[in-house]
């Protein structure tokens, strides 16, 4: 009772703090992600020293984005099949072999270009194994109630660390000393990151092991297609799922290659005012993040998260003619709030409503349709910004999801399954209120409201009953 009283007593985005298992997990990530930082910006740096140029860089970065995009979906089935957390502690070793190898080999003298190029496929593989991986662990270490918070926690952990603190911390190692010693503060903070995920108790899957047997490959293949059925059988899933590759498709590329572009021509700008407007991006998206971790989840959470990503790309028009450098910025920090608010929720709704067998699957979905059309994105929108004009084209980019959001929404119906499968606090109660009671000999009841999703009929997904 007394844990109970402290944990209740904490803010609402502090609360999975309480728990051992979530502090060591989450301890790992922040390092994690800080490595991940650091690195992003020494491979580049590490190319130019010795000697290669644009083509190599540009050769590192798009094998790691490969490798990332190959590795998601089958991080997916291994995180349903073999404990998660022995897989982050793994990729946490194989980064470490990586960066260090990159940086003893510089220190050396004996650094080549395919040295650094294998680290950078290693460290994309990684990144596209990790998400799965840790989402399918989540929900085993906390409970359903902290979800949301935890997954704010990560929100605002990943643009700090991975997006600024990492990328200072290297640029400012680089220019005092080498990429070398930049590799190895990347190594090191991965060893931190495993040494924080093995002090973690083991972690059972959450899979009936009858379900993994027969010839491997066929297996493999099965739990690939599983996870692609129960995607389409599953209406806010898909809905969400087609909405999100429209949306990146339409501004990842003006978002990444047009703003430096804009900002050359409208105000004279350069290097300095992109990255004012990046940070802008991340500290709005830092800022969204905790403000959902910090309340109860909505009781109409598709409605609100659809909401907002269908206007997440608007602020794309106000940057197609923008005049002021203040513009830009303003509109970088009303993109990031927009952009990872919603993620919160996401997030907690994945792992909330997934079975807990196919969550890394499910995951890996996710992070694979996030990452697959990004560089797609980015090489449509040069030549589309020739043909029509870089102003149109942030102005088309910036409207054309909107009404695709709406019509995902109405096609999926999804203000019937919100009703229908509610995750505030409330239900939350009543799931705790009717669970079996030894002492008392009460029969156990499962209500629908918090059960993960299930396979249901045509009927039943079109009409769901109504609210209790």
């Amino acid at each position: 009772m007394s844990s109970s009283v402290s944990t209740s007593s904490l803010p609402r985005v502090l609360r999975p703090f309480s728990g051992a298992q979530y502090r060591r997990l989450v301890f790992g990530l922040m390092l994690a992600l800080f490595s991940d930082g650091v690195w992003t910006v020494t491979v580049v740096w590490q190319v130019i020293e010795i000697g290669g140029g644009p083509g190599q860089v540009s050769l590192a970065s798009g094998l790691a984005a490969t490798g990332m995009v190959i590795s998601t979906l089958f991080g997916g089935v291994l995180a349903d099949r073999v404990s998660q957390r022995s897989i982050i502690v793994g990729l946490e070793i194989v980064k470490m072999i990586a960066f260090g190898m990159v940086a003893i080999c510089a220190l050396t003298g004996v650094l080549t270009l395919p040295i650094v190029v294998i680290a950078a496929i290693l460290g994309g593989i990684t990144t596209g194994m990790y998400y799965p991986a840790y989402s399918a662990l989540l929900p085993a270490i906390v409970e359903p109630a902290q979800l949301q918070a935890a997954n704010g926690i990560e929100g605002i952990a990943r643009p700090v660390l991975f997006q600024a603190v990492g990328p200072m911390v290297a640029g400012a190692v680089i220019s005092v000393a080498a990429p070398a010693q930049a590799s190895i503060i990347a190594a090191i903070a991965s060893v931190g990151a495993a040494l924080c995920y093995l002090l973690m108790r083991p972690v059972a899957v959450r899979r009936d092991p009858a379900t993994l047997r027969g010839p491997v490959v066929r297996s493999v293949l099965t739990d690939l297609a599983e996870g692609f059925v129960y995607m389409w059988r599953t209406p806010w899933l898909w809905a969400t799922l087609f909405f999100a590759t429209v949306l990146v498709l339409a501004t990842m590329g003006p978002i990444e290659v047009l703003i430096p572009f804009a900002l050359r021509e409208r105000v004279n700008g350069g290097a300095g005012d992109h990255s004012l407007v990046l940070a802008a991006f991340g500290v709005g998206a830092a800022v969204s993040s905790f403000v959902f971790a910090s309340i109860p989840m909505p009781r109409r959470y598709l409605t609100l998260m659809f909401g907002i990503w269908s206007l997440s790309s608007v602020p794309l028009v106000l940057m197609g003619v923008a005049e002021h450098t203040w513009v830009f910025i303003v509109a970088g920090f009303l993109t990031g709030i927009l952009y990872d608010g919603p993620m919160v929720l996401w997030g907690t709704l994945l792992q909330r409503r997934v079975p807990p067998a196919l969550l890394g699957r499910v995951a890996s979905l996710d992070f694979f349709v996030s990452v697959v059309l990004m560089p797609v994105s980015m090489a449509l929108v040069a030549p589309v910004s020739h043909a029509i004009g870089v102003t149109t084209t942030f102005v088309l980019c910036g409207l054309i999801p909107v009404p695709v959001a709406v019509g995902f929404y109405l096609a999926a119906r999804l203000w019937r399954d919100e009703v229908a499968h509610p995750l505030t606090d409330e239900a939350q109660a009543v799931a705790a209120a009717v669970v079996h009671d030894e002492m008392t000999g009460a029969a156990f009841v499962e209500p629908k409201t918090v059960e993960p999703d299930t396979v249901v009929s045509q009927a039943d997904r079109d009409d769901p009953p109504a609210a209790p």
